[in-house]
């Protein structure tokens, strides 16, 4: 867990839910933390000194690169992309996904070992569905764990 106030959110932008976005921009006007929100495609944002939102080019994992290669320790970073939240970790800052999982060293073994034998039986045509769909629960979730994060 962040045992520091981070200097910055993260937000791997692409494809995080709205309510989830929403509730950062909330948290950084209420405790005046930077937020920087990294994607392929502008998004509007809210007008703010505190948030700023990044285009990178289309490559393969652009935005998750620049991530990487700008986070730093207790940064916080929001992202559903499991191999990326392993990459935050190695740089010592937290990983949260959209649903609320905090990610750490403890679990991320385990967790790319499951994506990864999922990935095998969807692309053996195994497994067709995908998650549950995003809901109030998951925001609920979420909004705990940022609160837990940043106080």
């Amino acid at each position: 867990m962040a045992k520091n106030k981070p200097k910055k959110i993260w937000i791997d932008a692409d494809a995080c839910p709205k309510a989830v976005k929403e509730i950062v921009f909330k948290t950084s006007r209420r405790l005046n933390i930077r937020i920087v929100l990294v994607a392929n495609s502008y998004q509007n944002i809210p007008q703010s000194d505190l948030i700023q939102m990044i285009v990178v080019n289309d490559g393969f994992d652009a935005a998750d690169q620049h991530i990487v290669d700008q986070v730093e320790i207790y940064d916080i970073v929001i992202t559903a992309d499991i191999p990326l939240a392993a990459k935050v970790l190695k740089k010592k800052a937290v990983a949260l996904d959209p649903r609320g999982k905090i990610y750490t060293e403890d679990n991320i073994c385990s967790i790319l070992s499951v994506r990864d034998f999922l990935k095998e039986f969807r692309d053996a045509g195994t497994i067709t569905g995908g998650p549950a769909a995003f809901g109030p629960k998951d925001i609920m979730q979420f909004a705990n764990s940022l609160n837990k994060l940043v106080s």
